[in-house]
């Protein structure tokens, strides 16, 4: 886990919307996984690589593991961080996320994501993209 580190390869800011809330104003704890997916997304984007080639090209990435520990809740309307750090690790891209609010900076979840990449339905270790994101790998 990160946690609270200033050093994050990635940071994108977004806002709590209500929909995402429970009975009791929080975030259901569901809607953390999008906010987390939303941040891998979104960094893959700004490096260069877009799942719509990705998929053309027949490079899947994919979900093999989870881990996030829920610290503090967010509230609607709440501004927040989604942080993140990445290496690659056999087959595995491991990310390291965090999501901190933006206020205070309090770590809201930390997570570790560990996905893979399927080229015509198999597990690969090297992909045409690593060479852009290896700069970013831990």
């Amino acid at each position: 886990m990160i946690e609270k580190s200033q050093d994050y390869a990635y940071r994108l800011r977004l806002r709590v919307r209500d929909y995402e809330c429970d009975i009791e104003g929080v975030v259901n704890n569901a809607n953390y996984q999008h906010y987390l997916e939303c941040g891998r997304n979104e960094f893959l984007r700004s490096i260069g690589v877009d799942y719509v080639e990705c998929t053309a090209n027949d490079y899947i990435f994919m979900v093999a593991r989870i881990e996030m520990n829920f610290k503090t809740a967010l509230r609607g309307g709440e501004d927040f961080e989604v942080c993140l750090n990445v290496k690659r690790e056999g087959a595995r891209y491991i990310f390291y996320q965090d999501i901190l609010r933006a206020s205070d900076g309090k770590v809201a979840v930390n997570a570790v994501v560990e996905c893979v990449a399927l080229h015509e339905g198999r597990i690969v270790r090297e992909t045409p993209y690593d060479g852009v994101m290896k700069p970013f790998f831990l």
